[in-house]
């Protein structure tokens, strides 16, 4: 069993929550704010102290917007992580950034801090659109925090990028597309819209694009950036290869693929940090409370912030493997399902794998590792596939 293990924290804090957001996130006055980082750093030195055997591989800041709150609280909060645990030399430390509060100076010492990843919201560079989404910044902030972000030293930076917005064309989601391509940042998200349940958007009377400009906006973006030399490696993440100048440097070696969500999509161990935030480790899940005001009082005792904890059963493990490993474009290895549940995945899956195998949804590959003396067999979606991956993820549920 592994023992690597990845850190997610959560930091609930926005000015203003966009009206498509259904993440737990909320504003809050510098008393709130105060308590809340001082209840983080009392479940870092709690947690250190179970998971003090284990080597962190990823450190994730999210949220919310982590790059709202005072600077200071941000570094002190991944400091301490850095004392408390054991972080590889190579380990992957990601933040994310909203263009109306991450100012140079904050960029500057989250670098100095030890982060070195960024990803910035930027969803679009169309004004309107901008407007319409509820953010707060415009397109002349983000093009500012990008340029500030580089003088900070960041080299691997992701840009968000959101397609079937409100009043959005494939004209206008393009534009900003080539205009994040033409900034040349390391890797690149680009989503599509979902109107969620609870969100204000869920109740308002939108004019959103209709689905046959929804399915051009998603084949554009795969043509385009693939055009530009980022390789898709999830249905919606485009990455970079490292260029040979760099393969030395940092701790990323060949790809600037997200090695923390892959953590996710490959069922590694996650351990989640902060208000609401989800953990899995060794197929235990377990969520911590929601509940600011029980937060801050147990933040100590790890038994008191957990909820919904769940030990995952056989049929379950199997279950995630397929439907969250088949998001990535490499797609699942046969070899791994048979070392991790003891039974070949045709003697489980066989006759969905066989069904889709045969529409060409679906395709078994050989892969050679490094210096081709071992290859690995990999079940994985086609390009097809790729197309309708939620109808077929689901026939992987058992």
């Amino acid at each position: 069993m592994s023992r690597d293990i990845s850190i997610y924290v959560h930091i609930p804090f926005c000015e203003r929550k966009c009206l498509y957001c259904d993440f737990l996130s909320f504003g809050a006055g510098k008393e709130q704010i105060d308590g809340y980082f001082d209840a983080l750093l009392k479940e870092i030195k709690t947690a250190s102290k179970v998971y003090k055997d284990r080597v962190v591989q990823t450190v994730f800041f999210g949220g919310g917007t982590p790059s709202f709150p005072e600077g200071k609280k941000i570094c002190d909060t991944l400091r301490a992580i850095k004392t408390e645990f054991t972080l590889s030399p190579e380990c992957e430390v990601s933040i994310e950034v909203n263009p109306a509060s991450a100012i140079y100076d904050k960029l500057v010492s989250f670098k100095e801090a030890g982060f070195n990843r960024l990803s910035i919201g930027a969803q679009s560079l169309n004004d309107e659109e901008l407007k319409k989404l509820g953010r707060l910044h415009d397109s002349r902030m983000f093009f500012e925090t990008f340029e500030n972000a580089r003088r900070a030293g960041f080299d691997n930076i992701n840009i968000d990028v959101m397609s079937a917005l409100p009043d959005q064309s494939l004209s206008s989601y393009m534009e900003t597309l080539k205009k994040v391509v033409d900034l040349g940042p390391e890797h690149i998200s680009a989503y599509s819209l979902i109107i969620e349940d609870g969100t204000p958007f869920y109740d308002m009377d939108l004019k959103l694009p209709d689905e046959d400009t929804d399915r051009a906006m998603y084949h554009e973006t795969k043509r385009y950036l693939n055009e530009h030399d980022y390789h898709r490696y999830e249905i919606s993440n485009y990455a970079r290869d490292v260029s040979a100048e760099n393969a030395g440097d940092g701790p990323f070696y060949g790809t600037y693929e997200c090695a923390h969500n892959k953590v996710y999509w490959q069922r590694g161990n996650y351990l989640g940090l902060g208000l609401g935030a989800a953990s899995m480790v060794d197929n235990v899940r377990w969520s911590n409370t929601r509940d600011m005001s029980r937060y801050v009082e147990s933040a100590s005792d790890m038994s008191a912030l957990r909820e919904n904890l769940e030990k995952l059963s056989l049929q379950s493990q199997m279950e995630e493997f397929m439907f969250l490993g088949l998001r990535l474009v490499s797609g699942v290895s046969t070899e791994r399902f048979k070392q991790l549940f003891s039974q070949d995945i045709t003697d489980v899956y066989g006759d969905v794998i066989e069904m889709y195998v045969k529409s060409g949804h679906l395709e078994i590959a050989s892969v050679n590792s490094v210096g081709g003396l071992a290859s690995t067999t990999y079940l994985r979606l086609t390009d097809a596939g790729l197309d309708v991956s939620n109808t077929i993820m689901a026939d992987f549920l058992l």
